[in-house]
Formats: C-alpha cells, structure tokens, sequence
C-alpha cells in the first residue's frame, strides 16, 4: 500500500515461464509378429524408449519409439523365443492452459514422461500366430516463453546501497583469521 505523499512506481519485468500445459494419458494395442506359432505368453516388457517434442499450433507433438519385448513359448510349450519389435508413435497433447501474453518468438518445449510406456497385458491373437500387446504411457508438455510481469517499487524501501552501509559499518576487529593451526600449515 502507498503512503499519502509516495507514488508507487512500477516496473515491467520481462521472465521466462510457462506459458502452455498439456497432458495425454495414451492406451493402444500393437500387434508383434514372432518367428514361431507362439503357444503361451511367458512375459512382455518395454525398454529402450525415446522421444522429442515440438509444438504445433495449440497442442504439442510428441514422437517416439520404444522396443517391446514379448517372450513366449512354442512348439506346444518345448521350446523358447525372445521377439523384438521396435515400435514408432506420435501423441498430439492439447494444451490445456494457454497464456496469450506471452512475447517474443523464442519458446521452449519440454516434455516429461509421467507413466513410461507400459505393458497392460499380452495376449495370442485369435488365429495363434501374432501376440497382440497392450500398451500405456503419459506425457504432460510445457511451453516455457518470454512474459512481462509487473511489480511495485516503493521508494522508501531498504535498498542494495543501505545494506553495504550496515556491513561497513559493523566491526570485524573479533574475528579470528589464524584459524589454521601450525600443524596444519
């Protein structure tokens, strides 16, 4: 609040922030084609994931791709066998929160995974020569811009310049400045 007598001033501070906020919660089903008929799903596991963003207009692409693993048996559960197949997606996160005001051409986008993708469930597909694979994965997305802000300067406030004043002012006779002993030297 201003004193009577005291204009406050203001300033205009240009930061970095966020400007736009997303989120996506993504389930699909891939289809893995293994070498051999497969018999029983023994375990599935995603690894090796990747992924960039870029904004398009009022949402954020996101691309990447992930490996995904399906172990299983085969030849009426004798034999076993690893499949790998690499996996490409692209997840376009709307951007929930939009602030008009940001300025300059400039922005960042950053995006975080929140859930990696996931392996719900495996399962043989019904004619038995493809394993169909359950998947989740979630993202939420920044755009990180130039905005103004603005804030209040009091000209009856403390400033830097009274601050060094207290420090010269104050006495630094008592201070020990032999603290290392001679053994140590």
């Amino acid at each position: 609040m201003a004193k009577r007598g005291h204009s406050v001033k203001y300033r205009e501070i240009i930061v970095k922030a966020v400007c736009g906020k997303g989120k996506k919660f993504t389930q699909c089903t891939h289809t893995i084609s293994p070498n051999f008929k497969p018999t029983s799903i023994l375990g599935c596991w995603i690894i090796n994931h990747r992924y960039e963003a870029k904004r398009k207009g009022d949402c954020v692409v996101v691309e990447g791709r992930y490996d995904v693993n399906v172990w299983y048996s085969c030849e009426n559960n004798t034999k076993t066998q690893v499949v790998t197949e690499t996996i490409s997606y692209k997840d376009e996160v709307p951007l929930k929160v939009k602030d008009e005001h940001c300025i300059g051409e400039e922005e960042e986008v950053v995006a975080r995974v929140l859930q990696q993708p996931n392996c719900l469930e495996a399962n043989i597909s019904e004619k038995g020569s493809k394993v169909l694979v359950e998947v989740e994965r979630e993202f939420i997305v920044e755009i990180i811009g130039e905005t103004k802000i603005r804030v209040s300067v009091h000209p009856d406030s403390r400033c830097d310049d009274d601050w060094q004043r207290v420090l010269e002012e104050e006495s630094f006779e008592d201070l020990e400045t032999d603290f290392l002993s001679a053994e140590e030297e």
